[in-house]
């Protein structure tokens, strides 16, 4: 994936191939919000996405070394190796499906704000699961991530064009699935 202008990580991760520890935990501690949220969002489970965050640093301490300047920028490597662990898996999901889908965390907020926030982020979590994978990618790399389009576009290796169409199908299905949820209650 070529990119335009200079990487802000490139000089970090350079220290990092070096073996300098205080270089990995800057990079750790710049990079690792991000990519849990990012898991966190594609997957459902807080564990889960630890797992998949920490896959992502190993992978990175390993390339580190051999990192070859002018190719990718870091932080899309690092994004695109992280959505494929969550592809992965999503897929392993289907084989294996689960009776429930995971506890979330109560975020600690007033008890009435924080029980409509939660009921909202629940439902809201429950129809993203319904997405299929490559939908509900878009939708957390655009929305969630704050890519742009076209960023998010080269991280999924798909045109403008077939992710402006991903990211309006995952709309229709998420308002249509709220809209459900509304009617039910």
């Amino acid at each position: 994936m070529k990119h335009p202008g200079p990487d802000p990580d490139e000089d970090l991760l350079i220290r990092v191939g070096r073996g300098e520890p205080a270089a990995a935990r800057a990079l750790v501690a710049r990079k690792l919000p991000r990519l849990l949220s990012l898991a966190r969002r594609m997957l459902g489970d807080q564990g889960e996405a630890e797992d998949v965050a920490q896959e992502v640093f190993l992978r990175t301490w390993r390339q580190a070394p051999t990192w070859r300047t002018g190719e990718a920028k870091l932080d899309s490597w690092m994004h695109r190796v992280a959505l494929n662990l969550c592809y992965d898996r999503l897929r392993r999901r289907r084989e294996n499906p689960t009776a429930e889908p995971p506890e979330q965390e109560d975020p600690g907020v007033a008890a009435d704000l924080g029980l409509i926030r939660r009921q909202t982020g629940d439902a809201v979590a429950s129809a993203m699961a319904t997405l299929p994978a490559r939908q509900r990618a878009a939708i957390v790399l655009c929305y969630y991530q704050e890519l742009s389009n076209i960023e998010a576009a080269a991280l999924m290796e798909v045109s403008i064009e077939a992710m402006e169409s991903l990211l309006s199908r995952a709309r229709r299905a998420l308002r249509l699935a709220l809209a459900d949820e509304a009617v039910q209650e």
